[in-house]
């Protein structure tokens, strides 16, 4: 990953208020911890995430699970066992059907949902919750001074002389099949009459290989990056159970009505592909939000699009053993006949692709548009982890049990959600008797198990103070009489040991 130069910096605030829930509609009972991240790590971010937390825009939140109206439970899909069920065939099917004959279905898919994968979080705006010291325009001077400070690393040495021995157990990657078999030998192809002749083919997997070809060639010509199917089977895997990527394939038709372009664009002003579709994308959101959720075009005005969609906190990082395109946020862009008809906005982290928001145009709300951007979204996982081997996780934001239209992420298995008290994930399967009977449930039901990365000395985690980074107990002694150590104290055990110990807490 890039370098130890990068540093996220936070500002937290505390979940005392309730504020408006948007399932249930209760005026003040939806809860959650919130900080202002004005610059965050991707590793960082991963971790929190892996915490419960989740990001708006720069806001990263956390649902306080056992006091909020209805509790938002981190869920996860291995992407690399998921099969596609009946239900995402055909809704495959439906966007074969409209791209080779132009059938469009009428009304809404039953089951499909008509919100997206991100929840209201509660303020994000910059005037409301940052301090000046440390607007944007101020990080990459900080960010330089910090770097350069001579006494950082003697900061850094003095916390890891103090950190326990133990390290932390690595993450496991995902096997190809579960519960650690090895796939079967393939049986063997038939070579016809003729031992001396190349092996069979079917003809669909001709086409395929001439569509990859084709669109590979499209690609050199005029250089426009586009996200391809991964090639088509061998010979030796015809026989193989369906992939998700041959259903993909195999609604993407020869010598279709429409033609179906997914582009991948980085979030950047600087990217001259982003800046080229941004108009149309403001425009496809602002139609979204006021056909779908009803929104006042005030409520969905360019600025709120960039605040929401386009003001990221992940900085843009690379790695020898990650993905081509790095690490970060993006916007994967669905075109039809040459103009933009969906937006899927994802980060890519270390060990997952999270998935943001999407909007669409409303006339295509009958295709289920929200499933089938999942269903590709998997499969770009599949692809990156090619790339990146701990890249195997497809992240859908909150699985909310209590609100049903917000249940259809649980059908994207085999998945986990994650315990809100040890922050273990916890098959789904498991999960749904508690959730049947109690909003709120202790997933984890090891009675012995518990934070595992829990702070306990709150005078390790590390602040920035008049641009001077130092663990909590020299800034506190430095601060006289300081009454904050409550406050942080609950912030180091939200975030866990550590992000405490790398993240950059703002003390004023």
């Amino acid at each position: 990953m890039a370098g130890n130069k990068s540093y996220t910096i936070v500002e937290y605030f505390g979940g005392d208020d309730g504020y408006r829930c948007g399932y249930c509609k209760n005026e003040k009972g939806n809860f959650s911890h919130g900080m202002w991240s004005h610059t965050m790590t991707v590793q960082d971010y991963q971790d929190l995430i892996d915490r419960g937390w989740r990001r708006s825009g720069k806001y990263v939140y956390k649902p306080i699970m056992n006091k909020t109206c209805c509790p938002q439970y981190t869920i996860r899909c291995h992407a690399l066992k998921f099969q596609p069920s009946k239900s995402h065939k055909k809704i495959l099917k439906k966007i074969s059907k409209f791209i080779s004959k132009e059938e469009l279905p009428k009304g809404q898919e039953d089951g499909e949902p008509m919100d997206s994968v991100c929840e209201e979080a509660g303020p994000r705006e910059p005037s409301l919750v940052c301090h000046p010291e440390v607007k944007c325009t101020d990080i990459a001077d900080i960010q330089k001074e910090i770097a350069e400070c001579p006494t950082i690393t003697e900061v850094q040495k003095e916390a890891a002389d103090a950190a326990p021995t133990s390290s932390e157990t690595p993450r496991n990657d995902v096997a190809s099949l579960p519960d650690g078999r090895t796939a079967p030998a393939a049986p063997k192809p038939g070579m016809g009459v003729d031992p001396n002749r190349p092996p069979c083919r079917k003809a669909k997997d001709l086409r395929k290989e001439r569509r990859l070809q084709k669109e590979q060639m499209r690609q050199n010509a005029d250089g426009v990056p586009s996200i391809v199917t991964p090639t088509s089977p061998t010979p030796t895997q015809i026989n193989q159970p369906k992939t998700l990527e041959d259903f993909i394939d195999e609604s993407l038709a020869d010598n279709a009505s429409h033609c179906l372009e997914v582009r991948l664009v980085p979030v950047s002003f600087e990217d001259p592909q982003f800046t080229a579709s941004y108009q149309q994308s403001v425009a496809l959101y602002a139609c979204y939000q006021m056909a779908i959720h009803g929104d006042d075009a005030s409520e969905c005005s360019e600025s709120e699009f960039r605040r929401f969609l386009c003001d990221s906190p992940l900085e843009a990082e690379s790695s020898p053993d990650g993905p081509e395109m790095g690490y970060g946020s993006f916007h994967q862009q669905y075109w039809v006949d040459g103009r933009i008809v969906a937006v899927g906005v994802i980060d890519i982290l270390p060990t997952c692709v999270s998935s943001v928001y999407l909007y669409y145009h409303p006339e295509f709300a009958s295709l289920s548009l929200g499933s089938y951007s999942a269903l590709r979204e998997i499969s770009f996982t599949r692809q990156l982890q090619k790339q990146s081997p701990k890249l195997c996780y497809y992240y859908l934001g909150f699985y909310i049990h209590s609100c049903p239209k917000m249940r259809y992420k649980g059908q994207y298995r085999p998945s986990d959600l994650l315990c809100p008290e040890t922050y273990i994930w916890v098959p789904i399967e498991r999960c749904i008797p508690q959730l049947d009977n109690t909003r709120y449930a202790r997933l984890c039901q090891d009675p012995d198990a518990g934070d595992a990365r829990v702070l306990t000395d709150v005078g390790r985690a590390m602040v920035l103070y008049r641009r001077t980074v130092m663990p909590y107990v020299a800034y506190s002694r430095k601060r006289k009489g300081s009454s904050d150590e409550t406050e942080v104290q609950q912030y180091a055990g939200l975030v866990g040991q550590d992000c405490a110990e790398r993240i950059l807490l703002y003390r004023a």
